[in-house]
């Protein structure tokens, strides 16, 4: 198959239709080659293209930007040395990158959504009528964010509120969800608190912050982009396999960024 053969069969398999001015395109590379292996990644770091080349696979599905920017737009860091050497080296070894990311959003249910929902074990906890929140056992802030970080593998994760407040009822927004849809979901009525991606700290941190400071049972656990989402691309993986069963495809983590 050709790499535009399977990018074809993969959409066709989310059943959903790619927005106006998707982001779901070829960043790079002859759509036209032959796979020889697929690596689905978060984010195609260059330490990932290294592991792509080192697996003898050629296609990479990335659900996040190569090019430092939502659109991968090349003219935003005119002149790089880092972009110049990232374009050359997937020249060189014939690869093609392909990001999948807003049909994956829009698959149903939600394949990153659905990806984290299995590793943190909360499927029974679901709530009927909104898939981003969650009835809970009773716990603390404090131990619900042991929870996520131990699960999802975040070694960055940050709380804002107070740790021994009581909850129950948690939204979960994996990625850079934005303030709107972070303090449309946290403000209701019964949510406690909020496990999101990541958050600017002058939208949703600072919002909830005040919350918290007004005597509201409000509180903010942030686990970081990529552990948000990793989990999701993991289980995209396991979904593509009966897809294209003549394929082989490996999940590649790119792990989180932050030095330790």
């Amino acid at each position: 198959m050709t790499a535009r053969q399977v990018i074809a069969a993969i959409q066709a398999a989310t059943g959903a239709a790619p927005p106006a001015n998707t982001v779901d395109t070829i960043k790079a590379g002859n759509p036209d080659t032959v796979v020889t292996g697929v690596v689905v990644t978060f984010m195609d770091t260059y330490a990932v293209l290294e592991k792509t080349v080192a697996l003898g696979a050629n296609l990479v599905i990335t659900h996040e930007p190569t090019f430092y920017n939502h659109p991968d737009d090349l003219a935003a860091l005119p002149g790089d040395a880092v972009t110049a050497q990232k374009l050359e080296y997937i020249r060189a070894h014939g690869l093609v990158v392909w990001r999948f990311h807003d049909t994956w959003h829009l698959m149903q249910p939600d394949g990153i959504l659905a990806g984290d929902v299995r590793a943190l074990g909360w499927e029974k906890y679901q709530d009927a009528g909104n898939a981003h929140l969650f009835h809970l056992p009773e716990t603390t802030v404090g131990a619900l964010a042991k929870e996520v970080e131990q699960k999802l593998g975040s070694h960055a994760l940050q709380v804002v509120g107070d740790r021994a407040m009581n909850v129950r009822t948690v939204g979960l927004l994996p990625g850079a969800s934005g303030l709107q849809k972070q303090t449309r979901l946290l403000g209701q009525d019964g949510v406690d608190v909020l496990v999101a991606g990541e958050s600017a700290q002058w939208e949703g941190v600072a919002w909830a912050l005040d919350a918290a400071a007004e005597g509201r049972a409000k509180a903010l656990i942030l686990i970081g982009h990529e552990a948000s989402e990793e989990a999701g691309m993991e289980y995209c993986a396991e979904w593509l396999r009966p897809i294209l069963p003549s394929v082989k495809i490996t999940w590649v983590p790119a792990g989180e960024p932050w030095a330790r």
